[in-house]
């Protein structure tokens, strides 16, 4: 128990660390970075196609991102989870069965 305690302390520790070691920096996206670099190499490059939907704001990005990451993360665990339990059921069954 003391172990998990220890664990879970240095991942948040991990986590909030950066934040106050970096203090005026602004972090973006991949997507903003792609294109600063596209528009570099090709200043004539014209997109394909336009976004249908813009979000009004960049926490609304954000959520929408991390409610994405959420979805998917359930969705793993769930598969992990009841791949899991299916070989323990399996297991169990047939050292019932011997």
């Amino acid at each position: 128990m003391m172990k998990n305690g220890f664990l879970f302390l240095l991942v948040v520790l991990l986590a909030i660390f950066p934040l106050y070691l970096v203090n005026d920096s602004e972090f973006g996206g991949a997507d903003g970075e792609a294109e600063e670099q596209i528009g570099e190499i090709a200043p004539d490059y014209e997109p394909w196609f336009s976004s249908i939907w813009e979000p009004p704001g960049g926490e609304t990005e954000s959520l929408l991102f991390v409610l994405q990451a959420v979805i998917g993360s359930l969705i793993i665990g769930y598969i992990f989870g009841y791949s899991k339990a299916k070989y323990k059921a399996n297991v169990k069954r047939k050292d019932v069965a011997h």
